[in-house]
């Protein structure tokens, strides 16, 4: 199955009947991350939860149904920053609305990164190199 590089989340729910209606609930974490605001309207691709069977995740990883982070310890991104944090870091958004945390950059700021921390939340990157 090919999945869309415009995919902003991706989780399972329950279908359940409300009054003349069916209703998917959304996880409160993916309006909390960002990926999707509430009111704006989605396009949804409805997947048999049978059809293909789950990868099993490591359970050291956390629960199977939390999505793991777009990044990797190591990893190099290009990004852009379009928000300071309290503290005063850059803060770039990439898949799924996750959060890396740039510290020195500011906002507009194109710059190549090297993640040096994966939460299950949130990165850090050390910027490699500026204005690219």
């Amino acid at each position: 199955m090919e999945i869309s590089e415009k995919l902003l989340c991706l989780f399972s729910a329950e279908v359940t009947a409300e009054d003349d209606r069916y209703v998917v609930e959304v996880p409160r974490r993916e309006i909390e991350t960002g990926s999707i605001e509430p009111g704006d309207t989605y396009r949804v691709a409805v997947i048999s939860g049978d059809a293909e069977p789950a990868e099993e995740q490591p359970t050291s990883e956390g629960p199977p149904s939390e999505p793991q982070p777009p990044v990797e310890n190591g990893e190099i991104r290009y990004v852009e920053i379009e928000d300071i944090g309290k503290q005063g870091d850059g803060i770039a958004r990439v898949e799924r609305g996750y959060v890396i945390i740039v510290p020195g950059a500011n906002v507009g700021d194109r710059v190549k990164v090297e993640v040096t921390e994966v939460k299950s939340n949130f990165a850090v990157g050390e910027i490699i190199e500026e204005d690219i």
